[in-house]
């Protein structure tokens, strides 16, 4: 693995679409689902190595708004996987200092899972390690409307001017309001899109779209995007005298 980035030019924030497991499975002849269940693992991994790589912050996107497209039997076995994550993980989770948030809508969630992200959102709250941040269920169109839907209300009962309001007002009532914006947004598979996720964070954040399927993702290639960012020119706009 790389040496940890300790010079401050590191991502601070990473966030990944997990892209492939579909067709990691059907390249070895598997259905879809054995892919899911062999991206999980990856997680773990990636999760380990943010402390050694010096990042603080790791979002996931392992649900979107638009997966419930799929068919019933694809979408009941990742909700299911889900299940099984997270109450397989929050002991290590906490024994490794991770504290975990969810972001997204969780209305169309089921009670089990709703319960098992509640609990384990609770169970690592007092963590001051790495901050993972999964993204179940989550749309960033949809969590800007959400967003503005609050805002809307809070101005309507009087407790906002809307003179006031800035592009410094609507991140406070979106789902990462207490995260900072990611620096970089990796997506493997291949595909060059960004498929709605963090559509207002990512404004001046770096993207990677690498080849690897999500199941083949290494600790190992982690730390090497990592690395790469901080031979980046980020300018934010402006232009170096």
């Amino acid at each position: 693995m790389a040496e940890p980035l300790r010079d401050g030019t590191g991502p601070r924030h990473v966030a990944i679409i997990m892209d492939g497991n579909g067709r990691w499975a059907t390249n070895r002849g598997r259905p879809r689902l054995f892919g899911h269940h062999a991206g999980a693992k990856r997680v773990r991994e990636v999760v380990e190595a943010c402390p050694d790589v010096g990042v603080k912050y790791l979002t996931i996107f392992a649900f979107s708004t638009e997966n419930w497209k799929r068919t019933q039997v694809e979408v009941a076995g990742l909700m299911s996987l889900f299940r099984r994550y997270i109450a397989k993980e929050t002991r290590a989770l906490r024994d490794r200092n991770v504290r975990v948030r969810f972001i997204g809508d969780r209305v169309r969630l089921d009670a089990k899972l709703i319960q098992l992200m509640d609990d384990l959102e609770r169970i690592t709250e007092d963590c001051t390690g790495t901050n993972l941040t999964i993204a179940l269920n989550y749309g960033g169109r949809d969590e800007v409307t959400r967003a503005t839907r609050r805002l809307a209300q809070d101005v309507h009962e009087g407790k906002i001017d809307p003179k006031d309001v800035d592009e410094e007002t609507l991140p406070k009532y979106l789902d990462t309001h207490v995260l900072p914006d990611p620096d970089l947004v990796v997506r493997t598979s291949g595909e060059a899109r960004i498929s709605n996720f963090l559509l207002w964070q990512s404004a001046y954040a770096e993207y990677e779209f690498i080849d690897t399927l999500w199941p083949d993702f290494t600790a190992e290639e982690f730390a090497r995007l990592v690395g790469g960012y901080g031979r980046r020119d980020r300018r934010f706009g402006g232009v170096k005298a």
